[in-house]
């Protein structure tokens, strides 16, 4: 009897979480994170007209010649988007047994086979080159409700996303090399900063997702991913203080990086994208980006999944199939494109994921090769990256593993970027 109403009483509480998601409530945030307009004068109407002074003179003038300066300048060296003909590679050796990774590599150590056909490795970077990565955050109700069976009452569920994005930002990104983006998605994906070296943009990207409260419980992860990687018109980006609703955003694959990287952290359940799971996982082929997951549905899974229902009488609340559906598709993403998937259990766990993920971005090897032949758009080819450790001119395979992506598919016309509108 007494687990049974131990049982009935947890049932109670999950339904106090999910059901008041399907009624109208009054919601006080936006999707779009929103900042004040600042007042300006002091609060006189119909001011009379004055003489501008000789110092407000000189600032215009100072003001027009930078802004002249700004329009004729020669942009510097940085994130660049451009358009290439080369295949990227991204690669990671560490031993089967004890799991430490490999550096001080050369390209001499590395062979590169697609469809079985060794190719030339025209590009090749060390892992002391400079990192450039995406942080792609699921900021929605469902975030607060899987993020509160970790922390409780006593701090926000947001936290349990926003912590792995603050801790890898401000201890792992060094100016003024790497760089870095963030994109928090709901019901649509909404950049928080596009690509910076920044401090202080970084730091507000965060204080923004503290600041502000999920509006939406749609989590629209492969509409968010696909932005992510190939980018499209979307929300303008937050801290650049556009008065246009929408621009275009550029996405991972346009930039011109040594080492790039996509860090996603998010339950992996996807309520109504525009896409489909199929199309995600083609366009995360395409991309050739790794994907480096922390997923937070096992937090919630772990404490209550023994107690929700299995015939889904109550709409809109998942089951043990839906987080199985969810890590699986997780997996998915990480091993076709290159990365790895952390499942997050409990929050002391996010600090060892955030190092791993760095340590691994750190010793990735860059390899590329160039297209050659024609090669037929959306087709599938596989791509195998052995590596000689030693140099005695045999390949270490029983010994070494070579993380990387394992297909290249050349993409389709027509299949380009999102539009979230």
């Amino acid at each position: 009897m007494r687990i049974m109403r131990s049982r009935l009483a947890t049932l109670v509480m999950l339904a106090s979480f999910f059901l008041p998601l399907g009624r109208p409530i009054a919601v006080f945030s936006q999707s779009r994170p929103q900042r004040p307009e600042p007042t300006t004068g002091e609060g006189k109407k119909n001011q009379r007209p004055r003489p501008k002074t000789e110092e407000e003179l000189k600032k215009e003038e100072e003001e027009r010649k930078r802004l002249e300066e700004e329009k004729n300048a020669i942009p510097e060296a940085g994130v660049e988007r451009v358009e290439s003909n080369i295949v990227d590679v991204d690669t990671v050796v560490y031993n089967k047994k004890s799991g430490q990774i490999v550096t001080g590599l050369k390209k001499e150590n590395f062979a590169i086979f697609e469809d079985g056909v060794k190719q030339n490795i025209t590009n090749f970077a060390t892992p002391e080159s400079p990192i450039t990565v995406t942080l792609v955050v699921e900021y929605s109700k469902w975030t607060e409700i899987f993020g509160s069976a970790a922390g409780g009452y006593w701090e926000p569920g947001t936290y349990e996303v926003i912590r792995p994005v603050a801790q890898f930002l401000s201890g792992f990104i060094k100016p003024p090399n790497d760089y870095a983006s963030v994109i928090a998605f709901d019901i649509r994906p909404t950049p928080i900063t596009d690509f910076t070296n920044d401090p202080n943009r970084l730091r507000q990207a965060v204080d923004i997702l503290l600041r502000n409260r999920p509006a939406f419980r749609e989590n629209n992860l492969f509409d968010a991913l696909k932005f992510a990687l190939v980018g499209g018109v979307g929300d303008a980006v937050v801290l650049e203080n556009s008065k246009e609703r929408k621009a275009q955003y550029g996405g991972m694959v346009d930039v011109k990086a040594k080492r790039r990287a996509v860090i996603l952290v998010a339950s992996g359940i996807d309520t109504f994208s525009k896409i489909g799971y199929g199309d995600v996982r083609k366009v995360i082929q395409e991309a050739g980006v790794p994907i480096y997951i922390i997923s937070t549905a096992n937090l919630f899974c772990k404490k209550y999944c023994d107690y929700l229902d299995p015939s889904r009488v109550m709409p809109g609340t998942p089951d043990r199939m839906t987080f199985a559906q969810a890590t699986n598709a997780m997996n998915t993403f990480a091993k076709e494109s290159g990365g790895v998937h952390y499942q997050m259990t409990f929050e002391g766990e996010v600090k060892g994921y955030v190092q791993s993920i760095n340590s691994l971005l750190r010793s990735q090897y860059s390899l590329a090769y160039d297209l050659t032949t024609p090669h037929e758009p959306g087709r599938k080819y596989k791509i195998d990256v052995k590596v000689d450790v030693d140099g005695d001119g045999q390949y270490d395979d029983k010994t070494y593993i070579v993380q990387h992506r394992p297909f290249y598919i050349p993409p389709t016309k027509g299949v380009t970027k999102t539009d979230s509108k």
